[in-house]
């Protein structure tokens, strides 16, 4: 007598920094193509725990299994949110944090990407209840060349009018137990990264021990690279079926 049919995953997309969740665009036509379900709730970019807290609560309200997919910092948001029906994990261009590991303690291991040390200006937020005491932007004349080289320079001044601040407090705060740690993952690392050093990447691709796909793009390689990124969770979702 054959068992029952598996429950397809959904694929929970979350963005990174910087952003917003219209950066899966294409990414997101793609899957749906493929009969994937999606969805790509708004991080909220105010802090490692809090953003961490908040797509858990997204992902556990599913009621399916889910491929946790994370683009940059949406990386350290996925491997710290817990969620009983995560089945795999993907990561793009994003940070893999090990257990009381924050930003910063990445990438101050590796080189400083050339002009990251002057592309961010902070500022400080209204009230908030998330506490958050000052906010991140990347400058608009850095932004094109250190997050989306590889999109037209029409294309990186829209990005950086449309960008959301991410709260300083994200840099230095300390993960919980990596997801990736008990998951299946996979990673895409971006070869044009200017953002998160793609050595940095490979990194942390190894110690997850994630099936690697190497990507000709720069961090923003969800808008400039779409089919290959669609293509990794597609395999990711298809190995948990």
């Amino acid at each position: 007598m054959p068992g029952p049919i598996p429950v397809p995953p959904t694929v929970v997309l979350v963005h990174g920094a910087f952003t917003d969740a219209s950066s899966w665009t294409g990414v997101i036509r793609l899957l749906h193509a493929a009969g994937l379900a999606v969805r790509a709730p708004a991080n909220p970019l105010r802090g490692l725990a809090h953003d961490a807290a908040y797509v858990g609560s997204v992902v556990r309200q599913l009621g399916t299994p889910v491929v946790l997919v994370g683009h940059g910092y949406g990386g350290a948001v996925i491997t710290a949110a817990d969620a009983d029906n995560v089945v795999a994990l993907a990561y793009v261009a994003a940070f893999g944090l090990d257990a009381g590991e924050s930003l910063l303690d990445v990438t101050d291991r590796f080189p400083p990407m050339p002009g990251a040390d002057t592309a961010f200006t902070a500022a400080l937020p209204g009230r908030s209840s998330a506490g958050t005491d000052g906010e991140l932007y990347l400058r608009g004349e850095s932004f094109s060349e250190l997050y989306a080289a590889d999109l037209s320079p029409r294309a990186g001044r829209v990005l950086s009018v449309r960008q959301r601040p991410l709260a300083q407090r994200a840099l230095t705060a300390g993960s919980g137990p990596p997801a990736w740690a008990s998951r299946p993952s996979w990673y895409a690392v971006a070869a044009a990264d200017r953002m998160l050093n793609p050595t940095a990447q490979r990194f942390m691709a190894q110690r997850m021990a994630a099936t690697a796909r190497l990507l000709d793009g720069s961090h923003a390689v969800v808008l400039s690279r779409p089919e290959a990124v669609a293509a990794m969770i597609g395999e990711a979702a298809g190995a948990v079926i």
